[in-house]
């Protein structure tokens, strides 16, 4: 069963755009079956995951490349053959006119743009696809957000739930044996195995590394290098502090977050999903939730995420900020269906630190059935109806 995904629009304009493009994002979030269901009929296809493909390709680009004539190709797993991309950029520059020729997938953010931006700069879209939208589930997920946390968004747990344990623990050892042995030679994986489960500890908590080394066991400039690791594999999502100075967002401490829910759940051994929602992590596997699917609808449109969290000198803390067109909207997530105006304290501290001019109402996303206006200007909104109000604002 295919389920569309919302950014097929983006991906048919930038094929009429661009000599090529580049699909990016976590292992198994349906990168390939995506090209594949939207261009498959009329492209060639290669996969890199092919130890002859990928052999080819390396010892002769050329003669690897003068395979495609007229149809567009799918070069999946492109990351495989970093030389490739040179020999890719004089073939696009031949007949820079020609879009939409060469459709790449491609994993391990940091290393993979890295290339890219040396190779195809100015010749290539860059497309984020991360695991499934509640705006793209709507339609076949059961309404109660216990389901939606539990199951999360990658395409296989949440079709096959009877498969969500076996495969989430399959997907953590692939990752820890193979990505992470490409990304960096690290040669104790249990050590690297123990950071993931502390990290997600951490989930929705400040990225102290400091504190990770001493329980960790490996020195701080470890612990930040495998960090990138796992911003870099798509794993997770560093939340950086508002401030009015850039300068001090790039310095100050972020927030981390897991994008997915399922991973979260099952490292940190949430026994069922009611049980996650309800017990001590579940402020913080909700109000996750909701910052990664703030991080899913800015990738949607093609956007990279313009979010940030504020905390006051006393300790008020915003859980979400979102800037959109030069506006502020400063985001409230409560794991409560009985939201008070105690939980507008920081919006509204936010706003008179920000101004009415850049900040005029905030959002309190919980688990309310419908929309309700609070007093200043504020909304109380139902979890599920976030994602769509966000698509709106951004499009």
């Amino acid at each position: 069963m295919y389920i569309e995904r919302l950014l097929s629009a983006i991906l048919r304009k930038a094929v009429k755009q661009f000599p090529s493009v580049l699909v990016t994002g976590p292992r198994q979030a349906g990168k390939t079956t995506f090209l594949m269901h939207d261009f498959g009929k009329k492209s060639d296809y290669v996969t890199f995951d092919d130890p002859l493909e990928r052999s080819f390709a390396l010892k002769d680009p050329n003669g690897f490349l003068d395979r495609f004539h007229k149809r567009p190709v799918i070069l999946d797993e492109i990351q495989y053959v970093p030389d490739l991309l040179p020999y890719l950029k004089i073939r696009i520059d031949r007949d820079r006119e020609k879009t939409g020729k060469w459709l790449l997938t491609g994993s391990q953010h940091f290393h993979l743009m890295k290339n890219i931006s040396e190779s195809l700069a100015g010749r290539v879209a860059v497309l984020d696809l991360l695991p499934f939208s509640i705006l793209e589930l709507e339609k076949k997920r059961a309404g109660a957000v216990e389901s939606a946390l539990w199951s999360g968004g990658y395409p296989e747990p949440f079709l096959y739930p009877d498969r969500r344990s076996l495969w989430l623990s399959s997907y953590i050892q692939t990752y820890i044996e193979r990505d992470v042995r490409q990304l960096q030679n690290i040669k104790d994986l249990r050590t690297f195995e123990l950071f993931i489960a502390l990290l997600a500890s951490l989930h929705g908590q400040s990225f102290n590394a400091a504190t990770l080394s001493r329980e960790v066991g490996v020195s701080l400039p470890t612990i930040k290098s495998w960090a990138g690791i796992m911003e870099a594999s798509y794993l997770c999502f560093f939340l950086p502090p508002y401030f009015k100075n850039y300068g001090k967002r790039l310095v100050k401490t972020p927030k981390i977050y897991f994008l997915d829910s399922s991973l979260v759940c099952f490292l940190t051994r949430q026994p069922d999903a009611k049980s996650a929602l309800s017990g001590a992590m579940g402020g913080a596997i909700f109000e996750g939730f909701m910052v990664s699917e703030a991080v899913k609808i800015f990738a949607l449109k093609g956007k990279r995420p313009d979010i940030f969290f504020w905390r006051s000198h006393d300790g008020l803390e915003v859980d979400m900020i979102l800037r959109i067109k030069n506006k502020l909207y400063p985001v409230e997530i409560k794991n409560t269906s009985t939201p008070t105006t105690r939980h507008l304290e920081a919006i509204d501290r936010f706003i008179k630190m920000a101004g009415r001019d850049s900040a005029d109402h905030g959002l309190l996303i919980c688990r309310v059935d419908k929309e309700m206006p609070m007093p200043g200007n504020h909304m109380a909104m139902p979890w599920h109806a976030f994602p769509q109000w966000l698509l709106r604002k951004i499009t």
